[in-house]
């Protein structure tokens, strides 16, 4: 009988355990290579789908405008809602600079009927608002990043964003800090005041009598939207201080002149009161200035005092006395 080499059965089962030993060993070679490759290759994705996305926000199809407008295109981020499919519309920044009983009441409600306009009203009549300079920039920067809601708020997709702005409301006394900050925002400046500061002062102190008295029903009205108050309005004639009268009207001419001295710098337009009720191309003047569209813009405000100041004036003989003679001659018959 044939017999096997001890020797030859020995080496035969010791070569398959070494080979598997060899392929395993290139097997986790092999292993940790792939996966350190793999490794590199999603940390390369993940950073650049990181960028692109961070990319992505911050980038809008550039504005159809003229060179020199872009300065003048915010995009606001407010804080308190998201501007989703407007988030490129780019918003003007705008702020109407005038004083009491010039019309501005008027002229606020005529840009609002646009509908990409949002005027808030005149914001700085609260004390607290305008008490120091920090707390007229925070408000300023609430309202310009859209996070001020009033009626008149168009946020989403509003074209022009502003508010108006008293010469006696902090303005003037902190106008060189206001005038920087409106320099760095790029804000337009719109100033409204009257030609006939005399009639300007009849409605000061009709206004003022309104206030005490409240002629509608016990409820003071600064403005009215039917003619039947205004009517009851206008019939308070006040008597006018013929002592102090010259020199307040004086002090009223200073104050425009020292505005439009202050804010020569920005870029403004400035209007009259007179000149856009007879002029209604005043009106698109304003809305090229805002670079929004043309609208036919309406306001439901009625005028009130609109009969010759002879027949609204108590003491119209003594006004007439004291004016003749001097620069303020003309404000007895102009509108």
């Amino acid at each position: 009988m044939e017999t096997k080499d001890p020797v030859d059965v020995k080496s035969s089962k010791k070569f398959p355990l070494a080979s598997r030993l060899v392929v395993l060993a290139f097997s986790v070679i092999c292993g940790v290579y792939i996966f350190s490759i793999c490794s590199e290759q999603v940390g390369v994705n993940t950073h650049s789908k990181l960028v692109d996305v961070k990319v992505f926000k911050q980038q809008c199809p550039p504005p159809p405008v003229e060179q020199w407008e872009l300065p003048y295109l915010n995009y606001p981020e407010p804080q308190t809602f998201n501007r989703e499919e407007c988030a490129c519309n780019p918003v003007r920044l705008f702020c109407i600079v005038s004083m009491q009983r010039s019309g501005s009441g008027w002229f606020e409600t005529l840009l609002n009927s646009h509908m990409n306009v949002s005027s808030n009203g005149e914001i700085f009549s609260v004390v607290k608002r305008r008490e120091n300079v920090s707390s007229i920039l925070l408000t300023l920067d609430k309202v310009y990043n859209l996070d001020w809601f009033t009626s008149a708020s168009k946020n989403e997709c509003s074209a022009a964003v502003g508010f108006k702005w008293m010469l006696n409301q902090g303005l003037t006394r902190h106008h060189e800090e206001i005038v920087e900050y409106f320099e760095r925002r790029n804000v337009s400046v719109i100033f409204l005041f009257r030609r006939n500061l005399l009639r300007r002062m009849v409605s000061v102190l009709a206004n003022i009598y309104d206030k005490e008295v409240k002629l509608l029903n016990g409820t003071h009205k600064s403005h009215v939207h039917s003619t039947t108050e205004a009517n009851i309005l206008a019939q308070y004639r006040p008597r006018l201080n013929v002592t102090l009268m010259i020199s307040e009207l004086k002090l009223t001419e200073e104050t425009t002149q020292k505005a439009l001295v202050y804010f020569k710098n920005i870029r403004h337009i400035v209007l009259y009161y007179e000149d856009l009720l007879n002029n209604r191309t005043k009106i698109m003047d304003v809305q090229e200035f805002l670079r929004v569209p043309y609208r036919d813009l309406q306001s439901h405000q009625v005028r009130i005092h609109t009969a010759p100041l002879s027949m609204q004036i108590e003491n119209w003989e003594e006004v007439q006395k004291a004016l003749n003679g001097t620069p303020y001659q003309k404000f007895l018959y102009s509108d």
